[in-house]
Order: structure tokens, then sequence, then C-alpha cells
């Protein structure tokens, strides 16, 4: 049976509830201490390396047809691609957890009813989408953006409504401040191919999906530093009560998180498919948003910037190989069981991410290990090639 394919309009919507999250919003107030204008920038230049790299990635997919963790197979092998797969199951049940449990806390803030109902709620929501199905969602998911985009638009304005700025806590350098923008849609690298694969118009598809994630991440951003700087508040659900939103606000976030945990759970499904030919997608997505609901009620997680870097520090260096495979050296070790040399660079990539975290440079971590990770690919290359002469 063939596979619908989604149209470019309907990975845009897939892309816009991605970014409207609460986690990002969150992040969003860790700029507060470089002011607007400094933030902003960090904040622009974050994503645009970023989405940069999540256009490439997605478009891997697109032109492949493959899922993120079969398009590894293309650079590290049968084997190799499982072992990539089995970690992307792992941080992907770890998001949806860590979503799971930020939509509770700011919702249980609004109206108290307990954090783990709230937990069970939405939990119950995301295991809706998931059966409904990426490709049938349609007319619900176009109802459900239309709404979280007229809500943020309130959400946004009485935010910045003639606010003075005010002092904030804390210290982040610019550097710091690049990475931490760029991490959300690096975040998204190991599975944005799970849903350009079956996109009717891959390029278009990719470009749109990076470009509106791009574009309402940044937002999210900048409604978080925003509500730092012009209102002290650093906590969701203050933040949507100062804004006197009431329902609504509780609708954005119990929303916001289903919308975006979907793809999360979706896509540990879709992961776990590449470890087994005996694993239905869809279940496995259900159990990830079980154990994520389950860990949501049973666990802390309110500070997850170690959480967003180990994610960097794993799947930037793998990225930058399969990016310099497809489109730089041409090269296909799909039919391969194991490709150690790609992982001995991966492991180099690895490295260096985890040293350079170490030092302040203007343009955060990722960016410049991913182009070292690339020259070591493309002179490893050179050097077979002379080997073989």
């Amino acid at each position: 049976m063939e596979t619908k394919k989604t149209t470019v309009f309907e990975n845009s919507l897939i892309w816009f509830g991605a970014g409207v999250s609460l986690a990002e919003i969150l992040t969003g107030t860790y700029f507060a201490p470089l002011g607007v204008q400094k933030g902003l920038a960090a904040i622009l230049l974050g994503h645009v390396i970023g989405c940069a790299l999540l256009f490439f990635a997605g478009l891997i997919g697109g032109r492949t047809g493959k899922s993120a963790m079969e398009t590894a197979r293309l650079s590290f092998g049968k084997k190799g691609a499982m072992f990539f797969a089995a970690l992307n199951v792992l941080q992907l049940v770890g998001w949806t957890a860590i979503m799971i449990y930020d939509g509770a806390l700011a919702a249980e803030g609004v109206l108290a009813a307990g954090g783990w109902l709230w937990s069970l709620v939405i939990g119950a929501l995301i295991v809706v989408w998931i059966l409904i199905g990426i490709q049938n969602l349609g007319k619900l998911n176009t109802v459900a953006m239309a709404a979280l985009f007229l809500l943020t638009v309130v959400l946004s304005l009485r935010v910045f409504r003639g606010g003075t700025a005010l002092p904030a806590d804390g210290e982040l350098s610019f550097g710091a401040a690049v990475e931490l923008a760029a991490a959300m849609p690096l975040s998204w690298l190991p599975l944005i191919s799970d849903y350009t694969r079956d996109a009717e118009k891959p390029t278009a598809a990719t470009a749109a999906s990076a470009a509106v994630y791009g574009l309402v991440s940044c937002w999210m951003y900048a409604i978080g530093m925003g509500a730092a700087i012009f209102a002290g508040e650093y906590d969701i659900a203050r933040i949507i009560l100062k804004a006197g939103l009431g329902a609504a606000g509780l609708l954005i976030i119990v929303l916001s998180t289903v919308t975006t945990t979907f793809l999360d759970a979706f896509s540990a499904g879709v992961s776990a498919e590449s470890l087994s030919a005996k694993l239905r997608g869809k279940w496995v997505a259900v159990g990830a948003a079980a154990v994520g609901t389950a860990g949501a009620m049973l666990f802390p997680m309110d500070d997850i910037t170690d959480f967003l870097y180990l994610i960097g520090s794993v799947f930037a260096p793998m990225i930058a190989i399969q990016l310099a495979d497809f489109f730089l050296l041409r090269r296909d070790h799909s039919a391969e069981e194991l490709q150690t040399k790609n992982l001995a660079l991966w492991l180099a990539g690895f490295v260096a991410y985890r040293l350079l975290m170490r030092v302040d440079l203007i343009l955060g971590n990722t960016l410049p290990d991913m182009l070292f990770t690339v020259a070591l690919c493309l002179l490893a290359d050179r050097a077979a090639r002379k080997t073989r002469k």
C-alpha cells in the first residue's frame, strides 16, 4: 500500500507545532542577562546555524525517502545505524518525559488539579495524536495550529506591552547564548527525516519545515526573554497568569505540549523500527508516551541544559558525517554491516564537542564541531584514495 504523501503546508503545520513549545520559552528566559538587543542577536544567529543544518539533514530523508535512522545506514552501515537508533529512542523518550513534565508543571501553576493528573491528561492526548497518525491529522492539526497561533500572538502582546527592562540575575556569554539558541533546532536533527521522507515536494517541504520552525522557535525564545526582562518572570505559569490569559493560557500550555511532544514519541517509534522489523512504530510510540508520562510523574526535570549539550555532542558529529557523505563525497555504506572508519570519525567529533564546551566561542560549539568533523571526513577520504593508488 502506497504511503500518503504530505504537502508543503502540512509539513509547515507539523513544524509550527514543534516550535510552539514551553521548553523554548523557558530556554528563552536564560537570555535575559544579555539584554534585548544582544539577546535577540544571539537567538537569531543560533537559529540560522541550527536551522540551516536542520534543512540539510531533512533533505537527505526527503530525497531518499528514508527515515532519519535509516539514512544513518548510508554513513555507518546496518549495525552502526542501530547504535544511533538505540541512542535516538532513549533521547526521544527522555524528551517526551521532559516536555510532559514541563507542561504538567505549568498547567498546575495555572489551575491546581495535581501535577500527576495533568501529566496523565497530556500523555493521553499525545497518544490520541499518535493513533490518528501523521498523515491523517489534517483538519485537526490545522484547527490546533490556528488556535495556538492566535493565543501566542495574544501572549506576545501581553508580555511586551509597555514594559520597563528590569535587571536580570546571572551571567551568560554571547557564545553560550548562541549555542543555547542553536540547541533546540539541533535537537530535531535526528528525526526531521521521519517527516520529510513522505513529502510530495521534498526540497520545498524541507525548506518550509526548517524556516517555519526557525521563525516560530525564535518567537518562543523572544517571549521567554521578554518575560524575564520586562516582567522579571522565569516561570511559565506565572508568565501566563501575569498576561491575564487564564483558560486561554491553559489551552496554550496543553496544546503546545501535545503538538511538540507528539513528534518526539512518534519518532521514537520510527527509530525503533530500524532496530527490528518486528517492532511496530505506532505501538512503540504509544509506549514511549506512556514511559514519558510515568517519568514526568515520578522525577523532577527542571534543568535541561546538560541534556541539550549531551544530545548535541552525540548527534552533531553524526549528522556532520552524513552531510559529508551524502552531499560532498557521494558515499553509500548502507550495504555494509559496520562502517568503522566513520564510527571512529564520529568518536573524534564527539570528543571534540565535549572539549569545545570548555571554550567560549562566539558561534557556540556545534558549528565549529561539525565543520571539524566534516573536515576530518574529507581528509580521511583523501588519505584512503591515496592509499588505494
